[in-house]
């Protein structure tokens, strides 16, 4: 018996995939975590690579983060600029060859571009057994 709702057939669609959901969901948290994760260690090192040049010659340390007038511009500011400029330079040249990749391909969605390349790019096989055996390999002879 059918019934005159317009949006019945919406909602059964809806729940019979209630795990599009939980996918997004999960790839929305696993890409902050990654996120996180990657700006915790991008911090680590430029902690340690500074306290690392502060602990080996102080004096040069201090010289290089107060602008004087030998140095018009602190070694600070000028790293960051630096910074700021390959950053920039290295985002853009990432996207630009991506939309080169995207469009050369001529897909139009995530879906079409995995099928794109696994047609073009052969499978890897996936072996429950490992490839080496490492008591062979570690025996003593």
């Amino acid at each position: 018996m059918e019934t005159g709702d317009p949006g019945a057939g919406e909602r059964s669609s809806r729940l019979e995939a209630p795990g599009s959901t939980d996918d997004r969901l999960f790839l929305v948290k696993g890409g902050i975590f990654l996120g996180t994760v990657a700006a915790a260690g991008m911090l680590a090192g430029f902690v340690t690579t500074l306290s690392l040049a502060k602990k080996k010659s102080p004096e040069w340390f201090n010289k290089g983060s107060v602008t004087t007038a030998a140095l018009p511009e602190s070694g600070s500011s000028l790293a960051l600029r630096a910074l700021g400029w390959g950053s920039l330079y290295a985002w853009c040249g990432v996207g630009v060859i991506s939309f080169a990749v995207w469009k050369a391909l001529g897909v139009h969605s995530m879906k079409d571009l995995r099928s794109k390349m696994q047609s073009i790019f052969p499978a890897i096989p996936k072996k429950s057994e490992p490839a080496v055996e490492w008591e062979e390999v570690l025996k003593s002879k």
